[in-house]
């Protein structure tokens, strides 16, 4: 290249680079446009705002962050044709607001998300929906029609079903903590019995706190009763049966969900899961100390078990019983089967991850299972990169190995042998190891999603509303 193509080449560079430093930047607070002077009518605004709301009830029932929840809404009222709306949500009330400047005045809905059962076949299909709405191949009215039919729509296959994908998660988890099959067989047959209860107890509307107290007061008797009957002995370690029932118990919890929203800025929404999480542990705390005490009674006493120790004997037996456990939570979780071999791999990802971790180096259960769940957020970001949908299927599933099943069980007996010192400590264990898979999970979903624009979609309201 001659001297003067050189110079002029790096002339039109530093010129460009010039007039980029000289333009004003992007405004930092992303203001609402302005509309007029024709705004979409009374009936379609409430017709999108109705949707919307819908769609975000739908995902705050699994413990969506409400930061993911808001943006979907914004994105869907956006392609819906309109653009500037605002969305609050404070645990479970929903409220949205469509402005339409000085020509007309705002539209505001608001709703109270119930929490009921987890169907992730259920989330699929509506960010299914949403995802062809944004992308102008869905109108409102079909998209209406759509959301309608997946909230009222049966689970894809029998309640049954979900009672033993329960109840093969405990099993699993047996076996990851170092269980025998005898054991695993118990934690099966207890774990779908727990489920079924609460499921009768669901029915009648007994409040989620005693449900868990049931649940953990019934985990407990029954494997009291199994020692006592010499059905287990006491070699097999019969407390893994109770912190196989535990994790059970804990996989319901929206801890991931917690900790997004409140490194996300929703300190109010936080701080009302955190009491919902709270409140919950509490009943497994008093079910599994009452169901001790009444064992004491008679003379039965129950040691906690002793933390699997890392080896590299154990370590495929265990990840193949971690990666099982997370494809039959989701099974549990009515998602669709063909989710299950991602489940199956990400979970086992996550305890290879951890138990590599412990094997190999001095870190402690805390930080590596903040590790272990950072695996599972880069699978959760990269997951979006196909399809620009988050899935929850892999983020609820792919923890279940990392829970602290074992960790809360020990806690809760040492309460209740009166060992109160160490049995806060080991408690405060528990809840540092789960508070390090949330902000994991959130960090590896942070680093792996792909990046989105921050522009809003253009309205697209004479193309969706046409009939």
């Amino acid at each position: 290249m001659r001297p003067g193509a050189i110079v002029r080449w790096a002339r039109g560079n530093v010129a460009s680079e010039a007039q980029v430093l000289l333009r004003g930047g992007e405004p930092t607070v992303e203001l609402l446009r302005h509309l007029g002077p024709d705004v979409p009518t009374d009936a379609q605004v409430l017709e999108v705002l109705d949707l919307c709301i819908q769609v975000g009830e739908v995902l705050l029932s699994t413990g969506e962050p409400v930061g993911e929840t808001a943006a979907t809404m914004t994105r869907l009222a956006a392609a819906c044709g309109l653009p500037t709306v605002d969305v609050d949500v404070t645990f479970n009330a929903i409220t949205m607001c469509f402005h339409r400047g000085n020509v007309a005045a705002p539209v505001t809905t608001m709703r109270l998300a119930g929490y009921g059962t987890t169907d992730l076949t259920r989330i699929d299909l509506i960010t299914g929906i949403v995802d062809q709405v944004t992308r102008s191949r869905m109108t409102v009215p079909a998209a209406v029609a759509a959301v309608s039919e997946a909230v009222n729509a049966r689970h894809p296959y029998p309640r049954w079903v979900a009672t033993v994908g329960m109840a093969g998660l405990a099993a699993a988890v047996a076996v990851l903590l170092g269980g025998s099959a005898l054991i695993a067989a118990t934690a099966f047959v207890v774990t779908a019995l727990i489920d079924r209860l609460g499921f009768v107890l669901q029915r009648r509307d007994v409040a989620p706190f005693f449900r868990q107290v049931a649940g953990a007061l019934l985990t407990t008797v029954a494997t009291l009763g199994l020692l006592a009957s010499g059905a287990l002995p006491a070699d097999t370690q019969p407390s893994l049966v109770i912190a196989a029932g535990l994790t059970a118990l804990l996989s319901g919890l929206t801890v991931v969900g917690t900790v997004q929203d409140a490194i996300s800025g929703y300190y109010v929404t936080a701080a009302g899961r955190a009491a919902e999480i709270t409140l919950l542990s509490a009943g497994l705390l008093a079910g599994v100390i009452l169901g001790l005490q009444l064992g004491l009674v008679f003379d039965l006493d129950l040691d906690p078990a002793e933390p699997l120790r890392a080896d590299m004997a154990g370590f495929v037996v265990s990840t193949v019983a971690a990666a099982a456990s997370a494809a039959l939570f989701a099974l549990a979780g009515y998602a669709p089967l063909r989710s299950l071999p991602a489940a199956f791999v990400v979970g086992g990802a996550a305890w290879a991850a951890y138990a590599a971790l412990t094997l190999f180096t001095d870190v402690g259960s805390v930080a590596a299972s903040g590790v272990a769940a950072t695996v599972v957020g880069l699978a959760t970001g990269l997951s979006r990169r196909g399809s620009g949908r988050r899935t929850p299927v892999i983020v609820l599933s792919g923890i279940i190995p990392l829970l602290p099943g074992l960790t809360a069980y020990r806690g809760f007996y040492e309460l209740a042998v009166h060992d109160v010192v160490n049995g806060l400590v080991t408690l405060v264990l528990a809840l540092t190891i789960g508070l390090a898979v949330a902000a994991g999970v959130a960090l590896g979903d942070l680093v792996a999603r792909p990046a989105v624009s921050r522009r809003r979609a253009r309205p697209r309201t004479r193309d969706l509303h046409r009939r």
